[in-house]
């Protein structure tokens, strides 16, 4: 399903939870809503399953405008956070209840059931109920019932938001080979940044009730293109006085531009382990935090304290090593832009408008 959204207004009393949204999602693409709590994520969402109606803006399915259209009639499968099956029926029978309710045939229910147990790995739990279920078996029941119909589009509210981290890291990938294989246009909502980027094929940002940005993960991570955006995705360091950095100390010349530095671009190393030397400076551990396949290291240079990792391959370094810190690229940006700026000691040292 092809879907396009036109200057979308949801105002709840005088509270305006979406403002002028436009977007649109091609078919088969799975889209993930990001964002912080309240910025209208799910609001977007329930527009387009018909659970809301907009106040201003147009929602189009393959062309048709949808706004007046009733969400049973709009071919969509909705997923919710908390599963919400029907504690009184099997897996067999929450999966069949929307085919029943269209008036399906009898047979037909069944291999439409059947194909879909096999499907989402549930074969041979038809019989059990929810409470004996996992809380993985139960999310994958409420994916197939959302399947059921055969509809066009599948809407996720927060997924994975009720299951424990180990299951939503394997769902994670269940979900986008599931999605692959169906070949249905999908969008979910989220605010866990490494969910969105391990399982969407573009991703939405939305702050505020304003889309900030929509692109591949690799794009908004690398090419953000509004400060929010730049401060949201990933881990960060935001700095009002970069210039006192080697290779910065001309690139600030207003009061409101700040820097964001990712931990990935900065280099740290005992002395003599730096490919550049001449580019870096002195700094010192703060301290060190173990992230299970690398090192989260805070390091104090001069008055700035910046944040980079470093390999458990590498020599192991403690609280108040002296070490060569070398920042190679940071974010400059201020209320209205954002740039790239590199170290202007290394080799390319002009900026990257973005």
């Amino acid at each position: 399903m092809h879907i396009e959204v036109q200057a979308l207004n949801k105002w709840f009393g005088s509270y305006h939870a979406v403002k002028d949204v436009h977007f649109s999602v091609e078919p088969g693409q799975l889209i993930g809503l990001l964002g912080p709590s309240g910025g209208g994520k799910t609001s977007v969402l329930r527009m387009l399953a018909g659970l809301e109606h907009p106040d201003s803006g147009e929602i189009r399915f393959h062309g048709k405008r949808v706004n007046e259209v009733p969400p049973q009639e709009r071919g969509i499968g909705f997923v919710f956070q908390h599963y919400a099956l029907f504690k009184h029926m099997t897996v067999f029978e929450n999966i069949a209840f929307g085919l029943k309710i269209q008036k399906w045939p009898k047979d037909r229910i069944g291999y439409r059931v059947s194909e879909l147990m096999e499907l989402t790995g549930l074969s041979g739990v038809e019989k059990r109920y929810p409470h004996q279920l996992s809380g993985g078996q139960r999310q994958r029941v409420a994916f197939a019932r959302a399947l059921a119909p055969e509809p066009q589009l599948l809407l996720l509210d927060e997924p994975f938001a009720a299951i424990d981290a180990k299951i939503r890291k394997e769902l994670r990938s269940w979900l986008k080979e599931l999605i692959d294989r169906v070949g249905i246009t999908s969008i979910f909502v989220t605010h866990d940044q490494d969910e969105a980027i391990e399982v969407a094929d573009e991703i939405m940002i939305i702050s505020q009730g304003r889309v900030e940005q929509k692109g591949t993960p690799w794009d908004i991570y690398k090419s953000p293109q509004t400060p929010f955006v730049a401060e949201f995705i990933g881990e960060s360091t935001i700095l009002a006085n970069v210039h006192q950095l080697k290779g910065y100390e001309a690139t600030v010349e207003w009061p409101s531009v700040k820097a964001l530095i990712r931990p990935e671009y900065i280099e740290i190393g005992k002395r003599g382990e730096l490919r550049l030397p001449s580019a870096s400076e002195s700094g010192r551990v703060k301290a060190l935090h173990f992230r299970g396949s690398e090192w989260m290291i805070e390091v104090e240079v001069g008055s700035l304290t910046l944040k980079t990792y470093r390999s458990l391959e590498s020599s192991t370094l403690q609280v108040g090593d002296e070490v060569q810190v070398l920042v190679h690229r940071v974010y400059l940006f201020n209320e209205n832009d954002s740039w790239v700026m590199e170290n202007h000691l290394k080799e390319d040292p002009m900026p990257i408008h973005i």
